[in-house]
């Protein structure tokens, strides 16, 4: 069975896109290295095996029979594949260095090139804050934003709700799973009339690790994330921290400080975020948007850029062991591994993406890498 292909894209390569981020230890930022080093998926596939070759066991790519059942999962879902360097890929989203490179979706892709806010929050949500919520929606919507959500309980179902027809629904799990169980109807209405994404395949059902995958997505949507009550160390936070690393607004309703589910966005206000009360005031920060928030809530640090082009003259097996040595699982910048190191970029770059195929490399926010275990 082919793969659909995206405008420009043979079925083939489409087919080993797919394969390649299915493979093990390939997350999004690899699977771009991979590509701007061999120039297509195919060869890259190839080439895994002898990347690998430091690793204790072979290395196997995702079985070709497993791509197959999944594409034709997604045709069964009445979906379709959205891949990174496609003309309809969200823009914004593309932006995020660990934007996903293929994703699928079902509804109206053009929402995503709207300008779009993402509207975040409790779970347990207070019915006030349920009401607020709904109203912002549907004003922000009214306004011609795109309301982008998580489909959760609470906050995310009343912004959907309220925004309606007008909103995106990015779900933790595979496009053919509905979570939770209760919003069934809606994720059915958002994927008709709305648009849906998700970035994990077909038949996942959600895990833990899953929600912050989905929410630097949702983040990475919009222009702003308005947080509209939220506990601390919420999920929710994560959506804000992820929308202030990659440099977007960060907005929060105040509450009470006798209520727990308000103390989130409180201290979101304290850190940074911007403190709305009304749309009007949503609408004004993100009408005037020029890609520098008045909110000071991020921390961001930029991974080195180098030169793709000479990773070829690198020493993969013998950089690898080098980098290594000067790794731990501490987190360390990328740029700082560079300067100790006293390798080129692309020597470094090199090594850590063979680290990260055998497993041995984690890959954090903000261009920071470590060990997964002490060595």
């Amino acid at each position: 069975m082919n793969a659909p292909a995206a405008t420009g894209l043979s079925q083939a390569e489409a087919f080993a896109r797919i394969r390649l981020l299915r493979s093990p230890n390939i997350g999004p930022v690899s699977y771009a290295k991979l590509l701007a080093r061999f120039g297509t998926a195919v060869e890259a596939l190839e080439a895994l095996p002898d990347l690998a070759a430091r690793g204790k066991s072979p290395y196997k790519a995702a079985p070709a029979d497993r791509i197959e059942r999944e594409v034709g999962a997604v045709r069964q879902a009445s979906a379709r594949y959205l891949f990174h360097d496609q003309a309809d890929y969200p823009a914004l989203l593309a932006e995020l260095e660990s934007a996903p490179p293929i994703v699928t979706c079902r509804g109206q892709l053009e929402l995503a090139s709207e300008p779009c806010v993402a509207m975040v929050g409790a779970r347990n949500a207070s019915a006030a804050a349920v009401k607020l919520a709904r109203e912002f929606a549907a004003e922000l919507s009214q306004a011609g934003f795109t309301v982008v959500s998580g489909l959760a309980r609470g906050i995310d179902g009343a912004a959907h709700e309220g925004a309606f027809p007008r909103t995106i629904g990015v779900i933790a799990s595979g496009i053919d799973i509905a979570y939770p169980p209760q919003h069934s109807d809606l994720q059915e209405r958002i994927a008709n009339e709305g648009l849906l994404i998700a970035e994990q395949p077909p038949g996942t059902e959600p895990r833990g690790r899953h929600f912050p995958s989905r929410n630097r997505i949702i983040a990475g949507l919009a222009s702003g994330t308005l947080v509209v009550e939220a506990a601390p160390k919420s999920g929710t936070l994560i959506t804000a921290r992820l929308a202030g690393e990659a440099g977007r607004e960060v907005m929060a309703i105040p509450g009470s400080p006798l209520d727990t589910r308000s103390l989130g966005c409180n201290q979101l206000i304290r850190d940074g975020a911007v403190l709305v009360q009304s749309p009007e005031e949503v609408i004004e920060l993100l009408q005037s948007f020029t890609g520098a928030p008045r909110s000071t809530f991020r921390v961001a640090e930029d991974a080195a850029n180098f030169d793709y082009s000479e990773l070829a003259e690198a020493d993969p097996l013998e950089g690898a062991e080098a980098i290594e040595g000067l790794l731990s699982t501490a987190p360390i910048a990328i740029d700082e591994l560079i300067r100790q190191s006293g390798a080129s970029p692309s020597a470094v770059h090199m090594a850590l993406l063979e680290l990260e195929i055998t497993g041995e490399l984690e890959r954090h926010t903000g261009g920071l890498i470590s060990l997964t275990k002490a060595v």
